[in-house]
């Protein structure tokens, strides 16, 4: 293992969050652990993982239904930034299984019963303000690029996206914007959550602390980063229910990594 030393995060509510440093191989364990995890349950549980598809399906149907086609990919990448608020049930689930309780079905939806429940919420709301927020910004880079007309047709919109020097310019500008979007919500929500989940140390402390675990493991969280826009394109495929494999994997793993990267009994001891 990858030597660890702590860094104390100062904040109002808790005077020390000690963040650590990890390696890649923290990264291999937490997915080894996450496997674990889904294989221990996956019989009651799958139906949870089937929550995260029906959202990007139902987003996508409302996209084509609404004869808004230029939308469809944002909607799609920027269900992603939701991610993170989909999986809580799951960090509740490894947090039981870790502590040798029940882990069953039912437990998934602990999470309303939890005394961080509010300061879940907050993350949650600014999780999906910057959802909005995305959508909002797409619409105005496609009118941009594009214009304010509909495509005749899902073909003649491909055309204009692949064959036109303005497609390509918004999909480049569009593209990069995402990426910045993509970063915040992943800097503020890498163990946030999971902490939440963990103890209530209120909204701030933990958006701090989630930021400062990805300032001090820039290269293994951005490959964590990676490897979750990796494999949730995976399980998009097809028609987004390789994700209710996915969405539980990840939600465990992100659990086992928040528990590499904060020093949990430096954090009970507060």
């Amino acid at each position: 293992m990858v030597a660890l030393s702590l860094d104390p995060v100062r904040t109002p509510a808790f005077d020390t969050i000690a963040v650590r440093r990890i390696g890649s191989e923290d990264i291999n364990a937490a997915l080894r652990d996450a496997l674990d995890d889904f294989r221990s349950k996956r019989g009651d549980l799958i139906f949870a993982g089937l929550i995260y598809p029906f959202v990007g399906l139902a987003a996508a149907w409302l996209a084509l239904g609404n004869d808004i086609l230029p939308l469809l990919f944002p909607v799609a990448a920027g269900i992603s930034l939701l991610g993170p608020l989909a999986a809580t049930g799951f960090y509740e689930l490894a947090r039981r299984r870790e502590a040798g309780l029940e882990a069953g079905w039912r437990h998934f939806f602990d999470i309303a019963k939890n005394p961080a429940r509010d300061s879940i919420a907050v993350v949650g709301t600014i999780l999906i303000a910057l959802f909005g927020a995305w959508l909002v910004a797409a619409v105005l880079i496609y009118t941009a690029f594009m214009g304010t007309a509909d495509p005749a047709s899902p073909g003649a919109f491909l055309s204009a996206l692949f064959g036109t020097a303005n497609g390509w310019a918004m999909m480049i500008v569009g593209n990069l914007v995402g990426l910045g979007f993509a970063i915040l919500a992943f800097a503020i929500s890498a163990i946030s959550l999971p902490m939440l989940v963990d103890r209530d140390v209120g909204a701030g402390p933990a958006m701090r602390a989630s930021i400062e675990a990805v300032r001090r493991n820039p290269m293994v969280m951005t490959r964590w980063g990676l490897t979750i826009a990796v494999l949730l394109v995976v399980g998009s495929l097809p028609f987004f229910l390789g994700l209710a494999v996915v969405l539980p994997v990840l939600g465990y793993a992100t659990w086992h990594l928040y528990t590499r990267v904060v020093d949990r009994e430096a954090l009970a001891a507060v």
